[in-house]
């Protein structure tokens, strides 16, 4: 059993920033790859941004120079820092996992910016 815990989202203004956690707790051996997904009202998840285990990230294009992946593998924690925020970055924000057992994900956190 793998446990994702997820913290940081809120409510902000535009060009607010903020920054996301999650922790993943459990069955937890060598994680490849961490990321986030987000999914706004009415619409698909879709991929944010992902790390790999090596510190390669990879970013959606309507985030790039704005947000920031980063993980710490010895506490098996992402994070996500989170600047220039706009109204259309408003969705459930979801922790994602690969690890040879599988993949797995978090129960959301919230961001919404107001404009």
């Amino acid at each position: 059993q793998v446990q994702l815990v997820e913290s940081g989202g809120g409510l902000v203004q535009t060009g607010g920033s903020l920054r996301l956690s999650c922790a993943a707790s459990g069955s937890v051996a060598m994680i490849n790859v961490m990321g986030w997904y987000r999914q706004a009202s009415g619409k698909q998840r879709e991929l944010v941004a992902s790390i790999t285990r090596g510190g390669t990230a990879n970013y959606a294009d309507s985030v790039k120079g704005r947000f920031t992946i980063s993980r710490d593998n010895a506490k098996n924690t992402v994070y996500l820092q989170m600047n220039s925020l706009k109204p259309e970055d408003t969705g459930v924000y979801y922790c994602n996992i690969e690890q040879i057992r599988g993949i797995y994900w978090g129960q959301g956190t919230q961001v919404t910016v107001s404009s």
